[in-house]
């Protein structure tokens, strides 16, 4: 056995232990790197765009505003683009000024976390249960969680080519590396209590009341979505259950589904909200972003691994897109589309 073939098997697994390809707990150790953003939001074009068009540039005075409020990334504690301690504290936030009359919600999520997912959903219903408009509009994709955050909307708009649904749930992906570590003669031993204590590790087999555990939690999870989408769309239970196969659609089959209201462009949307559900033309648009500010310490270690992944593909023989792929490995259920 080369010492190049075990050295790159070796950091395959500590990136595999990364990656968390085992049920587990998740914890984020993060500073605060990201702000709020808070500048007038371009009313008139590419929601991704900016201008200082408000209420007073068309001669009507208040301080009421729509709060166009960007969701994306991945759903999670925290991320590059996406952070749930500031979406969760700007919802508050927002629910408590007065002066915000609405939030018009930009989603493009593949979705994420459960948990963090059911957090914005409730976050929004407390929001809405205030008497606000809350209309949402999806971008490029708002599937899975994406769409389980929308739900709470007073009106769903999606763009033509937007990419919905995938209502289902991951409850985790498991690798079983025991065939490679008996062919290459490392064997490990973990002294633990409970039979299912390190249920989905990858150095033994699962079995077979481990794969019963996993799907009563993914069942129950799953459960919880067909229930949220029926209650809050006003559909059927049955209904519901027929189209939540996990698959995505498109726009127009989402809106004949009642997934959606509406197909059309985000100026639409906040006009229909300032012209008819607020009765203020002139109601100005302040945009809400997360960003995040990578220190150097996430920089470098950003590069080393890298390096390391690209070596150990190397070494292995394999694409260094799998190793990405086994990093991305979800250790904790998830409304998620992949």
């Amino acid at each position: 056995m080369s010492k190049s073939f075990k050295s790159g098997l070796a950091i395959l697994i500590i990136l595999v232990l990364i990656g968390g390809g085992f049920i587990g707990y998740s914890v984020y150790i993060t500073k605060k790197a990201g702000v709020a953003r808070q500048t007038p939001a371009n009313s008139t074009g590419n929601p991704s765009g900016f201008s200082s068009l408000d209420s007073e540039t068309k001669g009507i005075k208040t301080k009421e505003f729509i709060a166009a409020l960007y969701v994306t990334g991945t759903i999670e504690e925290a991320n590059s683009t996406y952070n749930q301690s500031w979406l969760l504290s700007t919802i508050n936030q927002l629910t408590s000024d007065n002066n915000n009359v609405a939030i018009a919600m930009y989603v493009n999520s593949p979705g994420g976390a459960v948990y963090q997912a059911d957090e914005v959903y409730f976050a929004l219903k407390d929001y809405v249960a205030k008497g606000k408009k809350l209309y949402v509009y999806m971008g490029p994709l708002a599937a899975s969680g994406g769409y389980y955050i929308s739900c709470p909307a007073n009106k769903i708009y999606a763009n033509r080519n937007t990419l919905t649904g995938s209502i289902g749930v991951i409850s985790g992906e498991l690798i079983d590396a025991t065939e490679l570590l008996d062919t290459i003669g490392i064997k490990i031993e973990a002294i633990h209590s409970g039979r299912n204590k390190l249920m989905g590790n990858f150095f033994e087999p699962i079995t077979k009341e481990q794969e019963e555990i996993l799907q009563s939690v993914s069942d129950e999870c799953y459960d919880q979505f067909v229930s949220i989408v029926a209650t809050d769309r006003k559909l059927s239970e049955k209904h519901v259950r027929e189209l939540a196969d996990g698959r995505v659609y498109t726009a127009l089959q989402a809106q004949k589904l009642k997934l959606i209201d509406e197909i059309g462009t985000w100026d639409g949307m906040i006009e229909e909200l300032r012209n008819h559900e607020l009765m203020i033309p002139g109601c100005k648009v302040i945009a809400y972003r997360y960003e995040h500010k990578q220190s150097f310490r996430e920089s470098v270690l950003g590069i080393i691994s890298s390096i390391q992944q690209k070596e150990a593909a190397s070494k292995l023989g394999i694409p260094s897109s799998m190793l990405e792929q086994i990093e991305k490995f979800n250790s904790y259920p998830a409304y998620l589309y992949k």
